[in-house]
C-alpha cells in the first residue's frame, strides 16, 4: 500500500507551521520523523490532506540546561540522544533508553516529540518522561502553554495536544551527581514495543524516589514514593498492590510479566553504588 495523495509544506518557524494547520484546513497533520505516521499513511489508516514537516524548524532542535532545568527540543532524534550528542542531564538514563528503541534506522529519524505525541503506551519516551516528571511545552494559535506530566496522556494514543498545536520541547529537573536509575523492559525480541516496562529514578539530593509501571493499556502508572520497593527485602505484597492499582489483573500473564519487570528494575537499582533515598 502507498499513501493517499497529500499536499506538503516545510516551514522554517513554528508560527508559520501553525498557520498552515488550522480549523479551516480540515485534515492536516504535523510530521517530524514520520516513523509512526508514515506507516499509518501507507496502510491508509491515516489520510491527511496536508503534511506540515517540522524538521526545518531549528528552534525545535534546541537543547539547553539552565539553573538545573533541562529543556530538550521536540525534534531531536533518538540517535542523537543515543550517541551522546546532546547533554540530557540524566546521567546516562536517556542515552540507555534511546539505545533500546526499535532499530538504528528508526532511531536515525524518529524524534523525542514525535514519540510523545503518538503516545503509544508501550513507547519508551512516554514512560521515561513520566519517570522524570517532565513537562511538555506547547505552541498553538493561542500562544504557548505548559502541560504537566500527569495531564499529557489521557489514554492510549491520546494526548492533551490540540490538532493545531505543536509540542516544541520537554522540560524537567536535571538529575544530581548521586542519582541512580534503572530501566527494564520485556520484549519478545529486540526492536519490538515492550510488553512491560519498569522505571526507577532515585535522587536523594532532590528528595525524589519515583517509579513507573509502563506498557499498560493506559497511561503510565507513576509511583510518587517508591522507597518501599527499594528496601533491602521488599515484601511481595507491595509490588502486587501497585500492579493492582495500575489496573493489571492479578493472576494474569500480564501481571506476571509486569511484576517481573518491576522486581528486576528494583533489584538493579539496589545493586548500584550511590546514595540511597
Amino acid at each position: 500500500m502507498k499513501a493517499a495523495p497529500y499536499d506538503y509544506a516545510k516551514p522554517v518557524a513554528c508560527d508559520e507551521a501553525i498557520a498552515l494547520i488550522g480549523p479551516a484546513d480540515g485534515n492536516g497533520k504535523f510530521v517530524a520523523g514520520s516513523q509512526s505516521l508514515g506507516p499509518m499513511m501507507n496502510l491508509r489508516l491515516a489520510q491527511p490532506e496536508r503534511l506540515v514537516d517540522l524538521r526545518g524548524i531549528e528552534a525545535l532542535r534546541a537543547c539547553r540546561i539552565e539553573n538545573e532545568v533541562v529543556t530538550l527540543g521536540a525534534c531531536i532524534t533518538h540517535a542523537q540522544i543515543e550517541d551522546g550528542k546532546i547533554d540530557t542531564g540524566t546521567r546516562g538514563f536517556m542515552e540507555h533508553v534511546a539505545r533500546g528503541i526499535a532499530y538504528r534506522a528508526v532511531r536515525n529519524r524518529g524524534t523525542l516529540g514525535g514519540s510523545l505525541v503518538h503516545a503509544d503506551p508501550a513507547a519508551d519516551w512516554i514512560n521515561s518522561m513520566c519517570a522524570l516528571d517532565a513537562q511538555c511545552l506547547v505552541s498553538g494559535p493561542g500562544g504557548t502553554r505548559t502541560i504537566g506530566n500527569g495531564e499529557w496522556m489521557s489514554g492510549a494514543f491520546t494526548t492533551a495536544l490540540e490538532a493545531d498545536e505543536i509540542l516544541t520541547a520537554v522540560r524537567f529537573t536535571r538529575l544530581s551527581p548521586t542519582a541512580r536509575w534503572s530501566y527494564y523492559k520485556v520484549n519478545r525480541k529486540p526492536g519490538e514495543f515492550a510488553q512491560a516496562i519498569a522505571v526507577f529514578i532515585d535522587d536523594a539530593v532532590r528528595g525524589v524516589c519515583r517509579a513507573v509501571i509502563g506498557a499498560l493499556d493506559a497511561p503510565p502508572y507513576a509511583i510518587a514514593d517508591a522507597r518501599e520497593l527499594l528496601a533491602a527485602d521488599p515484601p511481595a505484597a507491595c509490588f502486587d498492590a501497585h500492579l493492582e492499582a495500575a489496573g493489571v489483573e492479578a493472576g494474569s500473564y500480564e501481571h506476571e510479566v509486569h511484576r517481573a519487570a518491576l522486581v528486576r528494575a528494583a533489584a538493579d537499582i539496589r545493586n548500584q553504588k550511590g546514595s540511597a533515598s
